[in-house]
Order: C-alpha cells, then sequence, then structure tokens
C-alpha cells in the first residue's frame, strides 16, 4: 500500500486532495502535518501529527522523524510555504517528492520574476512594474492612466491586491503592508479569471483542464473583491488558452516535471494573460475535477511512483464544458451544470411575468 503525507492537511488545498484519493481504485494511507494545532483537528487522514511551522528550524527534522515512523512513500505539499521548503531540501527529505527544478519553483513563486520570463517570450501580460520606491508609484500612475493594480510579488490567496485609482491610497497601502520592493503596480484587466491545471512528466505534458472562476467566496470582505477562494467554477475549454498557458509554462521551464496551475485573466480584447503560476501543487477546489471522472491527485501520485497513469480521454480538456463546482464556508460543494443554473433563471423570469412585475 501506498504511503503519503499531506501537509498543511487541515486546509482545503489539502482536504481535495484527500478526498480525490479516498476516490483512487487503489487503497492509500494518508497520513497528514499541519502546523496550527486547531486546523490539524479537521485534517481527514488516517494519521494526523502537528509539526513546526516551515519557517522553524526544527520543521525538517519532525517532518522526517514523521515520515519515518510512519513510513511515508511520498510528501506532498498543498500549500507554497511548505513547497518552497521542499523544493529547497528536496535532497534532505526522507521520502519521495514530485516537484519542478529549484530554480522553476522559486520563479514561479515570484509573480515579477514570472512577469520578466514571460515578457521576454512574447507571451500577452499586464504592463507590470516592481515598486522600490515612491518615485516608481508616480511612474505607475503616469503610465497607467492613473489606474492601477497592486499585489505582492510572493503568496497566494490574493495576498496584498488592491485596485487604486489616487496615489495616496496607494502609497499608503504600500506602508502599510511594508511593501516597497516587495510589491508590483500592473495595468487593470478585466474581472474574469481561469485556471489552467497541468500535470507534466520530464518535459511532456500529460494532461490539462481549464477552470473559469466564476466569482470569488467572501468577496464582499475584501478590499479588492479577490480572496483567493473560488466559490463556483465552471469546467471550459479552449484552444488559444491552452496555447498560451502552455507557452507560459515552457517560457520558465523547458522541461516541465510537476505540477503547474497557471492563472491569467483576460484582457479587454479578450486574450488571456498569465498572471502567476501555482507550482507543485493542485488549485484549492481540484476534487472539481475529480468529482467528474479526472482524478488528477490520482495521476500525479502514479508518476510519482514511477508508474503509469490512469487512462485519460485526451490530453486537453477532457472534461465537458459547462459544468460547474459551488462551494462555501460549511457548505459541502455541490456539482451542478450551467444549464441547471440557467433553468433557474428561466424560471425566476415567468414567475416575474406571471405576476406582471417584469
Amino acid at each position: 500500500m501506498k504511503r503519503i503525507l499531506v501537509t498543511g492537511a487541515g486546509g482545503s488545498p489539502a482536504t481535495n486532495f484527500v478526498r480525490s484519493l479516498r476516490g483512487a481504485p487503489e487503497p492509500i494511507r494518508l497520513v497528514g502535518t499541519d502546523a496550527d494545532r486547531f486546523c490539524l483537528m479537521r485534517a481527514e487522514t488516517d494519521a494526523r501529527y502537528l509539526v513546526p511551522p516551515a519557517s522553524d528550524p526544527d520543521y525538517l527534522a519532525v517532518l522526517n522523524a514523521v515520515v519515518e515512523r510512519e513510513r511515508v512513500d511520498l510528501v506532498h505539499a498543498q500549500n507554497d510555504a511548505e513547497v518552497s521548503f521542499l523544493s529547497e531540501h528536496r535532497d534532505e527529505v526522507a521520502a519521495r517528492l514530485f516537484l519542478p527544478a529549484k530554480a522553476t519553483v522559486r520563479i514561479c513563486q515570484d509573480k515579477f520574476r514570472s512577469f520578466e520570463r514571460w515578457q521576454a517570450a512574447g507571451l500577452p501580460v499586464p504592463d507590470t512594474l516592481l515598486l522600490a520606491s515612491e518615485d516608481d508609484l508616480k511612474a505607475a500612475f503616469e503610465r497607467f492612466d492613473g489606474a492601477l493594480w497592486l499585489r505582492a510579488t510572493t503568496g497566494a490567496g490574493g495576498k496584498g491586491s488592491l485596485p487604486v485609482r489616487d496615489y495616496d491610497t496607494a502609497r499608503s497601502w504600500l506602508d502599510f503592508h511594508k511593501g516597497w520592493g516587495g510589491f508590483t503596480a500592473a495595468e487593470l484587466l478585466e474581472p474574469d479569471s481561469v485556471t489552467w491545471m497541468s500535470v507534466w512528466h520530464d518535459g511532456e505534458l500529460v494532461v490539462a483542464q481549464g477552470r473559469k472562476r466564476l466569482y470569488w467566496e467572501l468577496s464582499r470582505v475584501s478590499p479588492s473583491g479577490v480572496t483567493g477562494v473560488t466559490g463556483a467554477g465552471v469546467t471550459t475549454s479552449d484552444a488559444t488558452l491552452d496555447n498560451l498557458a502552455t507557452r507560459a509554462v515552457l517560457a520558465i521551464d523547458p522541461r516541465p516535471h510537476g505540477l503547474f496551475g497557471v492563472d491569467l485573466t483576460y484582457d479587454a480584447t479578450g486574450t488571456p494573460n498569465p498572471t502567476e503560476i501555482n507550482v507543485g501543487r493542485f488549485f484549492t477546489t481540484h476534487q472539481f475535477f475529480t468529482a467528474l471522472g479526472l482524478n488528477l491527485p490520482y495521476v500525479y501520485v502514479k508518476l510519482a511512483f514511477g508508474e503509469p497513469p490512469p487512462p485519460i480521454r485526451r490530453r486537453h480538456n477532457p472534461l465537458p464544458d459547462g459544468m460547474v463546482w459551488v462551494r462555501g464556508v460549511d457548505f459541502e460543494p455541490v456539482l451542478t451544470s450551467v444549464a441547471e443554473i440557467d433553468r433557474h433563471v428561466a424560471r425566476l423570469e415567468e414567475l416575474r411575468r406571471a405576476t406582471g412585475h417584469h
């Protein structure tokens, strides 16, 4: 039986990974670690261990002690901090890993370095400036006609993101976040965004699937409207998206190996622009694809163990378009379709007409 350790096991990203592997056609023992003693209690793994944060000097020793005690074969992280740590210390981890090259992880986890690679490769990208000083901020307002998007160069969940249209607000935001040198300013794009989740092995694309975000959960509590928590997503397939996302990955690593989740945001012409790659992990709600028959965590595990992956209908977008995954805090996710949602909208219109209030 395969034995897999999942870090950050009490968080939603890891829970989607665990639930997906529960649906695998073979039994897998799952060991969960978490640095938060409360989140650890939510882990749906067969065993649970509290560990220090990845920034703690004892993290590696404790992790390896768990690996030894549980006879773990593979360690998988579902958060950027631990992906980064495991990547940098890959030769010291006492179990196998399935990660891209060290340099690839470093670049993908730095949004500005990623932007520079994409710009050099001729990809459509939102014009972006690194903000090291107030002069840089003033130049950004001139360059972007008084409207720009601020965000931290590292971190997930829309960290530090804010659309701004006046200089004082932008400067105060950067001062508050101690963000000078660690934030960028970019031109504002459209609100629509899409994720292209892909699995690669020794430079070959194994499978990729597109998912468009319909809205952010809890967006009302975020000053930018971006929370990093998808409320609903819909399956999508688009040859232009496939091409641009593939080019975005290859611009950073000509021989990709592992997981690359490319986030793209649409510009005013309807062209998707890559904005970041979540590397070495799945996007949070990947159980969505598992529920539709594409168990990417199991594909990943088989490849990590040097075994052929399960049959996949086609390499690009094997899932049907228009399927929707709706989720929220304290709710079991719901799998439905755009057609079913539209039926309810149409029924409301019928009721409006029937009551004479249309």
